[in-house]
């Protein structure tokens, strides 16, 4: 890829402040359908955080109900498909100098395979198995210790209010929400979009034209 662009073109200008953008996996880097309601009733699970509640139980109850999940998980990953606009949005954040990390409740291996399927690299990865989970903030705070980066430096990308209470409870204020049927309502501080390239135009800072000299 030459590093000069051709007379013309319009070149966004990343936003400086900008360090760090946290992304999550299922509906947001890649699209699926899962139907958490109907796995949260299969699971006998009446509110709260699927993770939580499985780890709260006994064996041989936790494996049984774990294998369970996973079930529902492999189906999902298998017919897992690339989100629109995702690999350009990744390719100009990281022309632009900006760490990328990627934080699930997903499993590693579920992860590495998508990963895998469609090319992907991160530069940093936290799956379920680090014991960090989603809403708690606690997974975003290890993304920002691990790059040294503040939260007025970062952003976050997901689709569900785990992803905006995650990033709440970390003290990121740049929350961008892709808008399913899944996004509950509520979600005040954060920027519902239903692209990519709309998030790619709020954290741009302005417009410029190259020409050649």
């Amino acid at each position: 890829m030459n590093s000069v662009p051709a007379a013309g073109n319009i070149i966004l200008k990343m936003d400086t402040g900008l360090k760090l953008v946290i992304f999550d996996l299922d509906g947001t880097i890649v699209e699926n359908s899962y139907d958490w309601p109907a796995i949260k009733r299969e699971l006998g699970i009446q509110s709260g955080s699927i993770l939580a509640y499985l780890d709260s139980l006994t064996e041989p109850e936790r494996s049984v109900k774990y294998a369970l999940l996973q079930r529902f998980e492999k189906e999902q990953t298998e017919n897992s498909v690339l989100k629109e606009g995702v690999r350009e949005f990744l390719d100009w954040l990281t022309e632009a100098g900006v760490k990328i990390a990627l934080v699930t409740n997903n499993s590693l291996d579920n992860t590495g395979h998508l990963l895998k399927k469609f090319n992907l690299d991160f530069n940093l990865v936290l799956t379920r198995e680090s014991g960090l989970h989603k809403p708690a903030g606690t997974p975003f705070l290890k993304v920002m210790e691990y790059f040294w980066v503040k939260a007025d430096e970062t952003a976050v990308v997901g689709d569900t209010n785990y992803d905006y209470l995650a990033a709440r409870e970390a003290g990121i204020k740049r929350v961008f929400i892709l808008k399913s049927k899944m996004t509950p309502a509520g979600l005040e501080s954060a920027e519902i979009v239903d692209r990519f390239e709309q998030i790619k135009n709020k954290l741009a800072g302005n417009y410029s034209t190259q020409t050649d000299k």
